[in-house]
């Protein structure tokens, strides 16, 4: 006779909060930002191991169980942009693989995205192409901060939450108390961004840098449109890479008249030779944010680096409650 295997009672386990299915995992990119962020929302980064083999072919391993889980994977695409990107996609597959409930790929820099349309002939558009390996690998949505071009939303058939870090530099501005401010966009393609961030300046006044450029990171500043004249200027960017825009149009705004010239740009990719340029003395002050780590190499005496890790973490968590995001920046 066959007898069947009594198998042990199995009780079901108790209902997971939303709170406990929340885990957040950091790439190598931007490992400070990461904790700062974990510490906002009152966790742990989750284990995991990095490694590289001799060949160079980068290892991730999660070392916690996270079936079911909310999984958020902090990653700018900084430099080097290949590993970093690479990185990402390979912590994707294995939370992927792991069987996450949702995978959020929080990128706070968005590498390759000056290349979001075609300008000439046979040439890849590597804006899209990030997008597309991103969804491939298994992400299900984007948290990505002051994209290089806001239409790189719509290489995305993903959910994707943009946020600013402009809340953060206005805060500090305005803790400067500045007076007399005009908002200057480095470029005709900056202006809408400027514009924004002069309304949020008390309705201050906007002026244009109207810049040519000749090839990829050489700017030629040409003529300024508006008036700067005794006036604190602000120039406003979203990044800031070998600093020959900001320096240029610096130099510019002094040389019509601005009592004082500041800089403020999200993304401090910091190419050389930006710290020569930005540390001459043209600029009373650079302001940026910390969502691409700072290299203490790279730091000089005009340099502020804000956080934006609550930024980030308060997203974060709104995304992760279903509640409104847009409602932040209002």
């Amino acid at each position: 006779m066959i007898r069947s295997a009594t198998l042990p009672l199995s009780l079901p386990e108790p209902p997971v909060s939303a709170h406990d299915r929340l885990r957040l995992f950091s790439g190598s990119a931007n490992v400070p930002l990461a904790q700062e962020v974990a510490r906002y929302l009152g966790i742990d980064l989750g284990p995991m191991v990095r490694k590289r083999f001799a060949d160079g072919e980068l290892y991730v391993q999660i070392q916690e169980s996270i079936r079911g889980c909310d999984v958020y994977l902090i990653q700018p695409t900084c430099g080097p942009v290949n590993d970093r990107l690479m990185e990402l996609l390979i912590m994707i597959d294995a939370c992927r693989r792991a069987s996450a409930r949702q995978i959020t790929a929080v990128i706070p820099y968005y590498g390759y995205a000056r290349a979001d349309r075609k300008t000439a002939g046979r040439e890849s558009i590597t804006a899209k192409l990030v997008a597309n390996l991103i969804t491939e690998a298994g992400a299900g949505r984007i948290l990505a901060m002051d994209l290089h071009s806001a239409q790189i939303q719509g290489y995305f058939d993903i959910p994707f939450d943009h946020v600013y870090g402009s809340p953060v530099l206005l805060d500090y501005l305005a803790s400067k108390q500045l007076t007399d401010i005009v908002v200057v966009s480095p470029d005709v393609g900056g202006v809408a961004r400027a514009r924004a961030f002069a309304k949020k300046l008390g309705d201050a006044p906007l002026a244009i840098i109207d810049k040519r450029r000749q090839a990829h990171n050489v700017a030629e500043v040409m003529n300024l449109i508006g008036d700067v004249s005794g006036k604190t200027a602000v120039l406003v960017d979203d990044m800031i890479d070998t600093a020959g825009t900001i320096s240029e149009g610096a130099r510019l705004l002094r040389r019509e008249g601005a009592r004082q010239v500041y800089a403020c740009a999200t993304h401090a990719v910091f190419s050389p030779p930006a710290i020569e340029r930005l540390s001459s003395g043209v600029l009373e002050e650079v302001i940026v944010t910390n969502t691409i780590p700072v290299l203490e190499e790279n730091r000089f005496k005009q340099l502020t680096v804000l956080s934006v890790a609550n930024l980030l973490g308060e997203t974060i968590w709104r995304i992760h409650e279903d509640s409104s995001v847009s409602s932040m920046f209002r």
